[in-house]
């Protein structure tokens, strides 16, 4: 049974501090982001649903996949999106030790550095939300700022249909909202059916879509 709820309660927003779960703003806009890619079999058809509704979107991008696809990287960044740093090899950080998970953000890092813009503040996602207290001291020391969710779509989820996935997002978005949808094979079929959907709908209720 999955409990992780879709809507993150505001005792936890509350409890992480320092950690970004929403962007503080009254204009009607959320913040769509993507895990885990870039990936041939679903990045250039996310790429294409965004183009339709004029949609921009964060990335949060695994190191491994930005070795094997650079082009969907210069695609994304071309197409006007944002990325950012999901690890190189996808950690779980409650399982592995503090320097294994710094080096191997580092490492992820280091892929991304030909794409990104020096000014720009490091964006971090940790895989699965899953960081210890010691891990965000010491990335938020080397700079990263740490982006976690309010709204998740539970995409992932096999037991979750697309219908269910829309409803978890348009159902619990408000202004400001940061949605996590997926780029990886097991959530491919839920989001090429729920992304149109969320994107036809939250535009419709005067939503636009921003990077962080």
């Amino acid at each position: 049974m999955n409990l992780v709820p879709a809507k993150i309660p505001k005792w936890v927003r509350l409890l992480g501090v320092g950690l970004t779960f929403r962007i503080p703003t009254e204009k009607k806009e959320v913040f769509l982001t993507f895990d885990d890619g870039p990936i041939p079999d679903l990045t250039p058809w996310v790429l294409e649903e965004l183009s339709k509704h004029n949609a921009k979107a964060t990335f949060f991008m695994v190191g491994e996949n930005v070795e094997k696809h650079p082009e969907l990287v210069k695609s994304i960044l071309i197409d006007g999106h944002r990325i950012g740093n999901h690890t190189h090899n996808h950690l779980n950080g409650f399982k592995v030790s503090i320097l294994q998970y710094l080096n191997n953000t580092e490492k992820c890092e280091k892929g991304l550095e030909p794409y990104l813009d020096p000014n720009e503040t490091k964006l971090f996602r940790p895989p699965y939300g899953r960081l210890t207290p010691r891990e965000i001291v010491k990335l938020k020391k080397r700079g990263f700022k740490i982006i976690l969710w309010d709204v998740l779509s539970k995409d992932y989820d096999p037991k979750t249909s697309p219908s269910e996935c829309v409803n978890n997002v348009v159902q619990n978005v408000v202004p400001g909202s940061i949605i996590v949808m997926h780029e990886n094979l097991k959530a491919s079929k839920n989001v090429k059916e729920a992304l149109p959907e969320i994107l036809r709908h939250l535009k419709n209720d005067g939503y636009s879509f921003s990077v962080l």
